[in-house]
C-alpha cells in the first residue's frame, strides 16, 4: 500500500499526459477560431467600408449634380440679361456682379471636385478595399495551411513522446521484475549455504554428497541466469530512459518554439500586407477629402492620425493580449519517474556512453549543416519579404493631379480613372505581388521545416553536452 501512494500508476501517469495534450489540442482549436474570427472581422470591417464609400460616393455625384443645375440656372438667366451683354461689349463689371459671377464659377468647380470625388471613391478606393478583401481570404487560407501543418507537426512529437513514455515504462517495469527474481536466488542460495554450515560435512552420509552439491550448483546456475537477464533488461530500461528524456527535452523545445516564436509568424502571414493596403487605401481617401475642401483638415486629421497608427504588430500584440489564455505557451512537459526510479537525468555510463558520444557528434555535425542551410533561406525570405513590403507601401495614393482645375471641357471620369487605376497596371502589379507571395510562403514553409528540425535537434544535442560535459 505505500509503494501505491508513494509512485504514480502507469495509468495516473497516462492520463495526466493525456489531459495535457488534450489541453494542446484544444489550445490549437481555438487559436485557429480566434484568427478565423479575426479574418471574418477584417472582411466584415472592408465590407462595411465598401458600402460606406459606394454611397459617399452616390452622394458626391448627386451632390455635383445639383451644384451644376444651380450655377447652370443662374448663369443661363445672367446670359439673357442686360449686364451680361454689356459685360461682353466692354468687359467692365460692377464689384459686387463680379462677386456673384465668381460665386458661380466656384460652384461649376465645387461641382467638378465633387465628380471628381465621386469617380475617386468608386473607381480606386472602393477597387482597393475589395482587393483587400480578396488578398484577406486568399493569405487566411494559406496561413491555414501551414497551421494544420504545424499543429500536426507538433501533435506528432507529442505522439513520438507518449510512445517512448510507454516503452521506457514496460522496460522499467522488466527491470524492477528482473531485479526482484535475482534478489529472490540470492535469498535462495544464501539459505543453502547457511544449511551448509549448520551441519558438518562429516555427518552427511556419503550417498548424501552428490545430490548437495548439486543442488548448490543448480541455485548457483540459477542465479547466474537471473543475473544476466537483470542486466540485459537494465540496459534495456537505461537506453529506453535515455530516448525518453531526449525525446521529452525535444518536445518541450518544439511546443515552446511554436508559441514564443511560430504562431507570431503565422499572425504575421496572416497580416501579410493588411495594413499596408489598408493604410494606402486611407490615404488615397484623405489626399481626395484634403484637395476637395482645405477647411476639413481639422476633422480629416483624426483620422490620419489613425491611418498613421496603422500598425501591424501592434495589432498582433493586441489579439494576442485578448486572447491571453490561447496563445501563451502552456507548461512544459514534466519528467514522470516510473515506479520510484530515482534516475532523472540521461546516463552516459558505459555501456551507453560510445552510443551517446557517437550520437552527440552526430548531432553537432547534422546541426552546423542545417544551420548553414536554414541561415540561407531566412536571408531569401528577408529579401522576399523586402520585396513585398516594397510593393505594398508604395506611394500610390495621392490624388492631387484630379483637381488641378483648367479651362478644358475633358471627361472628369477619363482624367480621374486614367491617373489612378489603369486596368494594365492593376494586373501587372496584382500578377506580381501573388506571385512573390507564393514564393514568400514557399519560403517561409521550408524555414519553418528546418528551424522546427534544428530546435529539436539542438535540444538533444545540448542535452547530451551536459550529460558528457563536452
Amino acid at each position: 500500500m505505500s509503494s501505491q501512494a508513494k509512485f504514480k500508476k502507469d495509468k495516473e501517469i497516462i492520463a495526466e499526459y493525456e489531459t495535457q495534450v488534450k489541453e494542446i489540442r484544444t489550445q490549437l482549436v481555438e487559436q485557429f477560431k480566434c484568427l478565423e474570427q479575426q479574418s471574418e472581422s477584417r472582411l466584415q470591417l472592408l465590407q462595411d467600408l465598401q458600402e460606406f464609400f459606394r454611397r459617399k460616393a452616390e452622394i458626391e455625384l448627386e451632390y455635383s449634380r445639383n451644384l451644376e443645375k444651380l450655377a447652370e440656372r443662374f448663369s443661363s438667366k445672367i446670359r439673357s440679361s442686360r449686364e451680361h451683354h454689356q459685360f461682353k461689349k466692354d468687359q467692365h463689371l460692377l464689384s459686387p456682379v463680379n462677386c456673384w459671377y465668381l460665386v458661380l464659377t466656384q460652384t461649376r468647380r465645387e461641382s467638378r471636385d465633387h465628380a471628381t470625388l465621386n469617380d475617386i471613391f468608386m473607381n480606386n478606393v472602393i477597387v482597393r478595399l475589395s482587393q483587400i478583401s480578396e488578398d484577406v481570404i486568399r493569405l487566411f487560407k494559406k496561413s491555414k495551411e501551414i497551421g494544420l501543418q504545424m499543429h500536426e507537426e507538433l501533435l506528432k512529437v507529442t505522439n513520438e513522446l507518449y510512445t517512448v513514455m510507454k516503452t521506457y515504462h514496460m522496460y522499467h517495469a522488466e527491470s524492477i521484475s528482473a531485479e526482484s527474481k535475482l534478489k529472490e536466488a540470492e535469498k535462495q542460495e544464501e539459505k543453502q549455504f547457511n544449511k551448509a554450515g549448520d551441519i558438518s560435512v562429516n555427518l552427511l552420509r556419503h550417498e548424501d554428497r552428490p545430490q548437495r552439491r548439486s543442488s548448490v550448483k543448480k541455485i548457483e546456475k540459477m542465479k547466474e541466469k537471473r543475473q544476466a537477464k537483470y542486466s540485459e533488461n537494465k540496459l534495456k530500461c537505461t537506453k529506453a530512459r535515455n530516448d525518453y528524456l531526449l525525446n521529452l527535452a525535444a518536445t518541450n523545445a518544439a511546443v515552446s518554439k511554436y508559441y514564443i516564436h511560430d504562431v507570431s509568424d503565422l499572425i504575421d502571414c496572416c497580416d501579410l500586407g493588411f495594413h499596408a493596403s489598408l493604410a494606402r487605401t486611407f490615404r488615397t481617401y484623405l489626399s481626395a477629402e484634403y484637395n476637395l475642401e482645405t477647411s476639413r483638415h481639422e476633422g480629416l486629421d483624426i483620422i490620419e492620425n489613425a491611418v498613421d497608427n496603422l500598425d501591424a504588430r501592434s495589432d498582433k500584440h493586441t489579439v494576442m493580449d485578448m486572447c491571453n489564455q490561447v496563445f501563451c505557451p502552456p507548461l512544459k512537459f514534466d519528467y514522470q519517474p516510473h515506479m520510484g526510479d530515482e534516475v532523472c537525468q540521461v546516463s552516459a555510463q558505459q555501456p551507453v556512453q560510445t552510443e551517446l558520444l557517437m550520437r552527440y557528434h552526430q548531432l553537432q555535425s547534422r546541426l552546423a549543416t542545417l544551420k548553414i542551410e536554414n541561415e540561407e533561406v531566412r536571408k531569401t525570405l528577408d529579401a522576399t519579404m523586402q520585396t513585398l513590403q516594397d510593393m505594398l507601401t508604395v506611394e500610390d495614393f495621392d490624388v492631387s493631379d484630379a483637381f488641378q482645375h483648367s479651362r478644358s471641357t475633358e471627361s472628369i471620369k477619363s482624367a480621374a480613372s486614367e491617373t489612378y487605376m489603369s486596368k494594365i497596371n492593376i494586373a501587372k502589379r496584382r500578377a506580381n505581388q501573388q506571385e512573390t507571395e507564393m514564393f514568400y510562403f514557399t519560403k517561409f514553409k521550408e524555414y519553418l521545416n528546418g528551424s522546427n528540425l534544428i530546435t529539436k535537434l539542438q535540444a538533444k544535442h545540448d542535452l547530451l553536452k551536459q550529460t558528457l560535459g563536452e
